[in-house]
């Protein structure tokens, strides 16, 4: 009986560990480096598109469904959509082992951490699956305007979907006032591995994430206060995603200017992600 609990116990501490490894494998860090080169590149066209709409120069969307048209019209289209399938679903796999594994850092073992990168395998697996659709010609991703009224919608027909969705509204604009801050105060710092970088491409890494980082939050906080105000008046339609947010920043005094400057900073971002596939400890 003794020799049969330790039999048990040993195989099931040999199955943890040769998961743990596999976490921490090769393999897995280049999915996760696969990830961020997708999400560098899908802001760097959404980034570029919004920079167009600022000079009246398209009418493309300015969001992932318009980055995805954009792509597949260029001559590398069909291969940069399945690369784009492959770094969303390589990141997912990737976020999933941190939730199950924790992920790098002091706090990276904590609930809050790994809830989070549990949050995050999702939106990849959305993301991935959206792109895999449009690659194989199944049908394209429905616009982030058209996603936020349906959602918004969907919320205000149910007892406390309006609380639900200002509540929502909320969150997006504490994400990305958290997001504005963190990107300002650096705190990106902590995930790059800056001893293996040059002082010059420091430096360039850290202007490329702290303005593309208050420009993400920018956005995320220009939909939370849309989102806010649909749930307030009950109006569906006024929820905005990703390019009507940014088509509303031309509405501000500062009018266009305003949007190039997001737009700048988007692509910034994206250009940081990239960075990150490079030098992000994982």
């Amino acid at each position: 009986m003794v020799t049969r609990t330790r039999r048990r116990y040993t195989g099931t501490g040999t199955a943890r560990h040769a998961a743990r490894r596999a976490a921490d494998s090769a393999a897995m860090r280049w999915l996760a480096r696969a990830g961020f080169v997708a999400r560098g590149l899908m802001y760097i066209v959404i980034g570029w598109i919004a920079l167009q709409i600022a000079f009246g120069k398209t009418r493309q969307l300015a969001d992932r469904t318009g980055a995805l048209h954009e792509l597949s019209r260029t001559p590398f289209g069909s291969v940069a959509l399945w690369v784009l399938v492959a770094g969303f679903f390589g990141m997912t796999v990737w976020r999933l082992s941190e939730a199950v594994y924790g992920s790098p850092g002091a706090d990276g073992c904590k609930a809050k951490s790994r809830l989070g990168a549990l949050a995050r395998a999702v939106i990849y697996a959305f993301i991935g699956y959206g792109v895999l659709e449009y690659a194989i010609g199944a049908g394209s991703p429905q616009s982030s305007n058209q996603q936020s009224v349906d959602l918004t919608a969907t919320l205000l027909r149910h007892p406390g979907g309006q609380a639900a969705a200002a509540a929502i509204g909320v969150a997006l604009i504490v994400g990305g006032l958290v997001l504005g801050y963190q990107a300002w105060r650096k705190r990106f710092r902590k995930t790059l591995e800056l001893g293996q970088m040059r002082a010059g491409a420091r430096r360039v890494v850290e202007w490329l994430g702290r303005f593309g980082g208050i420009a993400r939050g920018i956005v995320f906080i220009t939909a939370g206060i849309f989102l806010v105000v649909a749930a307030v008046r009950a109006q569906p339609h006024q929820a905005k995603g990703i390019d009507s947010s940014l088509r509303a920043l031309t509405a501000t005094p500062l009018g266009p200017w305003l949007l190039v400057l997001v737009s700048i900073g988007l692509i910034m971002f994206g250009l940081f992600s990239c960075c990150e596939a490079r030098w992000r400890k994982v």
